[in-house]
């Protein structure tokens, strides 16, 4: 009896690091038949949720493997593509946006499209956890409210792309003297939180906005989210908080911070004011209030798990 045919297919961003994919694709496809995959590939359109479109038509096929070439925001387009569905796909990520935190924290090699795929020929996976927001949003990095999370929707995409991470690290900047703090309700695992605060980060692993120490202990695969609330909005304090993280992720001990873990939450601004924003993996998601869940070891990702902290993981 012959072996079933493994099918891959790879949804890629045209646009993104300029144009980086489409220099590659041929030898990328080269790297997933050698593997063992079938492989076809599917170029995304500017109509908005067109690879979350994709990836769901590609899991309901039936497709074993669908690879996401592109951002951040092509990744989480792909994962909420699937994440509903009872059968699942494996999934993978080439890296060619501008922070890239997701291929980060899984140790993909970033501007090589070629070695990013190569990664799935060393067959090593991890069961990731997500988490939904809204009943119905997914998301694989990153929940955030705050002024400072703002900063990702003013960034022009031309400038992304001609900057990268710098613009955002310059309009963080500018943004810091502007950070205020709201009252808020947290609700989580252990308790309530009530007080005003200037930033709220949930995590699902340790890299956020191309920092690796904001959430020094997080683990890809324990149920849980990590939780960083910071009750200061003074520049000062916040150049310092910055300072400590930056130096080993000392700020998690910081008294104008509470930093715990916990399976979900649910946040709501107090005062009258405007809701806080939602970011969901660097994109707007929707305002607060809003309930967020870890949905534990749901997907499957290709990783270079040799280059992971082993403490970022719970099963050896």
């Amino acid at each position: 009896m012959k072996n079933k045919i493994k099918k891959a297919r790879l949804i890629y961003n045209p646009t993104s690091g300029q144009e980086i994919i489409k220099k590659n694709i041929a030898e990328v496809l080269d790297v997933l038949e050698d593997v063992g995959y079938e492989t076809s590939a599917y170029q995304t359109t500017p109509e908005p949720f067109s690879a979350q479109r994709e990836a769901e038509r590609a899991a309901k096929a039936g497709f074993d493997l669908v690879i996401a070439a592109g951002g951040d925001g092509t990744i989480n387009e792909v994962v909420n593509g699937v994440a509903s569905l009872d059968v699942r796909p494996k999934l993978a990520f080439i890296p060619t946006g501008t922070t890239n935190d997701y291929a980060r924290a899984l140790k993909i090699p970033m501007g090589d499209p070629v070695a990013a795929a190569r990664i799935i020929e060393k067959n090593q996976t991890i069961q990731m956890d997500i988490g939904r927001a809204y009943g119905s949003k997914y998301f694989i990095n990153i929940a955030a409210a705050g002024t400072l999370t703002e900063l990702t929707y003013s960034v022009p995409s031309e400038v992304k792309s001609r900057l990268g991470y710098l613009a955002y690290v310059a309009e963080g900047a500018k943004m810091l003297p502007r950070s205020k703090s709201r009252k808020v309700r947290i609700e989580h695992d252990h308790g309530v939180f009530e007080g005003k605060v200037s930033l709220v980060f949930v995590a699902l692993t340790n890299s956020i906005g191309g920092f690796e120490k904001l959430a020094p202990d997080t683990k890809f695969d324990d149920g849980n989210f990590t939780l960083i609330v910071v009750k200061t909005a003074k520049l000062f304090d916040m150049l310092s908080l910055i300072i400590q993280a930056i130096n080993g992720g000392q700020h998690v001990t910081d008294a104008k911070v509470e930093y715990l873990k916990t399976s979900k939450l649910k946040l709501e601004v107090l005062d009258k004011k405007a809701p806080f924003m939602l970011n969901l993996d660097g994109e707007y998601g929707g305002d607060t209030p809003v309930e967020l869940e870890v949905l534990h070891n749901h997907l499957e990702f290709f990783a270079n798990i040799d280059e992971i902290d082993e403490n970022a993981l719970s099963i050896e």
